[in-house]
């Protein structure tokens, strides 16, 4: 029986395909809030810790451009980095004083953070698998 539900449930191209979904469209909403309302609340943070404002529009790269490439399974590994980092410069400047924080609710205070960092991490490792609008494994 357990032999038939590992056979049954045996996609990891599809897992692959889920993970990238996810990650990337979770995180394009972050882009997308930053396309309409604009960069301002980075460059204020930015120019807060003395770096220069044009920084900011490495979020576009980060939360807009990378996803769709991950959702698409066009060069993902890198583009998982690429969201990686930013997950990275996101706990510096906003979650660092968080780290060992519990919200109200007993979730942790940047799990968010952690999980687009985890699950990117895990795409850059594993790549974009078969379902890519891209053919040659290379791009993908």
């Amino acid at each position: 029986m357990l032999g038939f539900f590992n056979r049954l449930l045996a996609h990891d191209d599809a897992g692959k395909l889920l993970l990238r979904i996810t990650i990337g469209g979770l995180m394009l909403f972050h882009g997308m809030s930053k396309l309409l309302t604009g960069a301002s609340g980075v460059k204020a943070m930015l120019a807060a810790y003395g770096l220069p404002e044009f920084i900011a529009y490495g979020t576009i790269l980060g939360e807009v451009v990378a996803p769709i490439l991950i959702i698409l399974g066009i060069l993902t590994r890198p583009s998982a980095l690429l969201v990686a980092f930013t997950m990275v410069v996101a706990w510096l400047m906003v979650g660092l004083d968080k780290t060992f924080v519990l919200e109200k609710t007993g979730a942790w205070a940047i799990e968010s953070i952690v999980y687009f960092f985890v699950g990117s991490i895990a795409l850059a490792l594993m790549g974009a698998g078969r379902f890519s609008i891209i053919k040659k494994p290379n791009w993908r």
